[in-house]
C-alpha cells in the first residue's frame, strides 16, 4: 500500500452512537489528508430549557442521550444546586454516587463486549460474535442485566432516573433490594474476573501518540463524581465554574460537533485519561486488574482506552460494594429535598464513562432559566481523535491492507467510545417572524 493514490471513506462508522465519517486520501503513498467528519443534527436542548424551572431541567437533559442519562441528570442537578445555593445531604451525595457507579458498569460494559471486542475476534458485530464466542457475549448480558438493575434500584428505573431531585431525593431505594444488589455484584465478581481474563488475550494495534489528558481529581478517592479539573500537562487542578477556559471550543466547517483544546491543539477526557491521572487512587482491585491487562501508566495507546474501562469496571463493582456496605450499615432516612434562592448561575460536573461532563445553568429571578449549556465528552474528543489518527495514518499505508487501514481506523474511533448524538449542541436558537 506504500504506492499509488486512492481514498478510503467511510461513511457512516457502525457499532458507535450517532453518526460519523472518515476520509483519508493518499496521493503516490503519501497521507495528504484525514479528517473526522460529525454528520449529526443539532441538538437544542440548550434551548428549549430556558423558561424553565431548576427542578424540571435535570429531568430534561437527561433525554439527551440514553446511555449518558445519568451522567447528564447528575451534572445538571450539580450545576442548578450550586446556581440556587444548596448544599444536598451526605446521603443524597452517597446515592449519587452509587447511581453514577451503576451507569460506568452498563456503559463500559456495552461498548468493550458488544461494539469493541467483535474487531479483535474478527467479528463484524456482536450477532456473530454470540455464535463465535457464546461464553463471552452471554457473560456480558449478564453483566449488562446486573447493572441495568442497579441503576433500576437506585433510579427507579433503567433509563432517565426519576428519584433524585434538586436539593435531595423523591423515592429512597428499598433496602431489601440494595442488599440484593450487593449480594448480586458479589456473586458476578468471578465472571468479571473471566470478562477481564478475555480482554487481557486481546493484542492492542501498536501506536502511541502523548497528548494532554484531562479528567476531575478528588484527593480523597478516584474520581467520579466530584473534584476538580486536572491537567497532565501542568499537574495541577482547575475550578469546574472556569469549565469554558478549559474548553475553549471551537467549530470547523466539516463538522456538526464543536472541537475543545486546551494547553495542547487537542487533549483526551474519558476511561484512559482518569487512569493515566489517577491510577494511585483506583482501588486495589482495579489496580490489580490493570496488572492483568499490562496497562501501565502513563499509558499513550488510545487504543488501550477499552482496557482502561474494563479497569474502570472492577473498580465500580469493589467501590460500589463499599458503598453499599456503607447504605446497609446506616441504613436511609426520608428527607425533604431543600430548597434554594432563585435566580443566579451554576456549574456541575461528572465523569461519564466517556469523560467529563458540564452543564451550566443561569436563572432569573423568578427561578426561570435565562441560558444554558453542555459541553460533552465527546466534543472534547474530536480533535484529539482526529489527531491520532493523523499521527496513525502514515504508518498504517505503508504496513497495511486498504482493508486494515479501513479497519483500523473504525477502531480507533471506537475504542474513544464516542457518544455522537451528545456532541453536537446549539446555544442559541431564535425565531424570528
Amino acid at each position: 500500500m506504500s504506492q499509488g493514490t486512492w481514498t478510503v471513506k467511510v461513511e457512516h462508522v457502525t457499532r458507535v452512537e450517532g453518526h460519523g465519517s472518515i476520509r483519508i486520501d493518499v496521493r503516490d503513498g503519501s497521507v495528504r489528508e484525514v479528517e473526522l467528519h460529525i454528520v449529526e443534527a443539532n441538538r437544542f436542548f440548550e434551548s428549549f430549557v430556558r423558561g424553565m424551572g431548576p427542578a424540571e431541567i435535570p429531568w430534561v437533559v437527561s433525554r439527551v442521550c440514553g446511555i449518558c442519562c445519568v451522567g447528564h441528570q447528575l451534572a445538571a442537578t450539580k450545576a442548578v444546586e450550586a446556581a440556587l445555593g444548596i448544599e444536598p445531604s451526605a446521603q443524597t451525595v452517597r446515592l449519587r454516587r452509587l447511581l453514577n457507579l451503576s451507569q460506568f458498569i452498563q456503559s463500559h460494559v456495552l461498548h468493550v463486549f458488544f461494539l469493541a471486542v467483535p474487531d479483535f475476534l474478527g467479528a463484524p458485530s456482536v450477532l456473530p460474535l454470540a455464535r463465535t464466542h457464546p461464553d463471552t457475549v452471554r457473560r456480558a448480558l449478564r453483566l449488562k442485566k446486573l447493572a441495568n438493575d442497579f441503576t433500576a434500584v437506585f433510579g427507579g428505573r433503567t433509563l432517565h432516573p426519576m428519584t433524585g431531585t434538586v436539593g435531595g431525593w423523591r423515592k429512597l431505594p428499598d433496602l431489601d433490594a440494595v442488599a440484593d444488589i450487593r449480594r448480586r455484584l458479589v456473586e458476578a465478581l468471578p465472571e468479571l474476573e473471566a470478562a477481564v481474563a478475555t480482554v487481557a488475550e486481546l493484542p492492542l494495534p501498536d501506536f502511541e501518540r502523548e497528548t494532554e489528558y484531562v479528567s476531575l481529581w478528588h484527593p480523597d478517592r478516584y474520581a467520579l463524581y466530584d473534584g476538580e479539573v486536572y491537567s497532565s500537562d501542568t499537574k495541577g487542578t482547575a475550578p469546574v465554574s472556569s469549565y469554558e477556559s478549559i474548553c475553549n471550543e471551537y467549530a470547523v466547517a466539516r463538522s456538526t460537533s464543536k472541537r475543545s483544546r486546551w494547553h495542547r491543539d487537542s487533549y483526551m477526557v474519558g476511561a484512559l485519561a482518569r487512569v493515566n491521572n489517577a491510577f494511585d487512587r483506583l482501588r486495589p482491585e482495579a489496580r490489580e486488574v490493570a496488572e492483568r491487562l499490562g496497562l501501565r501508566t502513563p499509558c499513550f495507546n488510545p487504543y488501550a482506552n477499552n482496557a482502561a474501562q474494563v479497569v474502570e469496571i472492577a473498580h465500580c463493582f469493589h467501590e460500589s460494594l463499599a458503598l453499599l456496605d456503607e447504605v446497609l450499615g446506616e441504613g436511609l432516612v426520608p428527607e425533604e429535598p431543600v430548597a434554594g434562592t432563585p435566580g443566579g448561575r451554576g456549574v456541575g460536573a461528572v465523569e461519564v464513562p466517556r469523560g467529563i461532563l458540564f452543564h451550566d445553568y443561569s436563572f432569573d429571578a423568578d427561578g426561570r432559566c435565562v441560558a444554558a449549556n453542555a459541553v460533552i465528552p465527546t466534543s472534547q474528543n474530536v480533535a484529539s481523535i482526529e489527531d491520532d489518527m493523523r499521527a496513525f495514518a502514515p504508518r498504517m499505508v505503508k504496513e497495511m491492507s486498504r482493508e486494515d487501514v479501513t479497519l483500523h481506523l473504525e477502531m480507533l474511533l471506537r475504542a474513544y467510545d464516542p457518544c455522537i448524538s451528545c456532541s453536537v449542541h446549539m446555544l442559541d436558537v431564535r425565531f424570528e417572524g
